[in-house]
């Protein structure tokens, strides 16, 4: 995880002085393993998340961390078309371990978003992610939806959690934030 963290830090200095010149934010992928991608994205306002990406450019399956260390679950499909304002209940099973319900998970475009819950159960969500196969995204009466493979979870979490470590540790010095 040493060069990852080296990777991250050098992404850092190179991304800060060009935010806000070409566009809204910038991106460096910071590792890839099997079917993930783990990324830096800097925006102009000068926060910062990483993400843990599989799939392709028009279905996705993410989790995101911020600076504060919240965690949020993005699916995403060229397919899809949501308004804005509008939520659903749906369901998420990692191989054959027992499902997850997921309450008021908000759509909005192409996207389905989820904040997971601080604490134990969050940390053991992102275990399973971490150990499974598969991913199955389910609507709230468990019909299928889409799923996704997660082989190269494990080292690709890894990789998130260091980054994530390390935007934390890069927050504003300003006193008043």
């Amino acid at each position: 995880m040493l060069n990852i963290r080296c990777a991250l830090l050098a992404a850092l200095t190179l991304a800060t002085p060009a935010l806000g010149q070409q566009s809204s934010f910038q991106s460096e992928v910071l590792f890839q393993h099997k079917h993930w991608q783990v990324e830096l994205v800097a925006w102009d306002d000068g926060s910062m998340g990483c993400q843990a990406a599989v799939g392709d450019a028009s279905e996705s399956f993410s989790l995101w961390i911020f600076q504060d260390y919240s965690v949020q679950l993005q699916f995403f499909s060229k397919a899809w078309e949501f308004g804005s304002g509008e939520s659903a209940d749906l369901q998420l099973q990692i191989d054959r371990l027992p499902q997850w319900s997921l309450t008021n998970a908000e759509l909005t475009q192409n996207s389905v978003l989820f904040t997971l819950p601080t604490g134990d159960s969050g940390s053991e969500f992102i275990l399973e992610v971490a150990r499974g196969n598969r991913l199955f995204l389910r609507t709230a009466d468990g019909g299928a939806v889409q799923d996704y493979s997660l082989s190269g979870s494990r080292a690709s979490i890894d990789a998130l959690i260091t980054c994530g470590t390390v935007i934390n540790e890069q927050k504003p010095s300003n006193p008043f934030k």
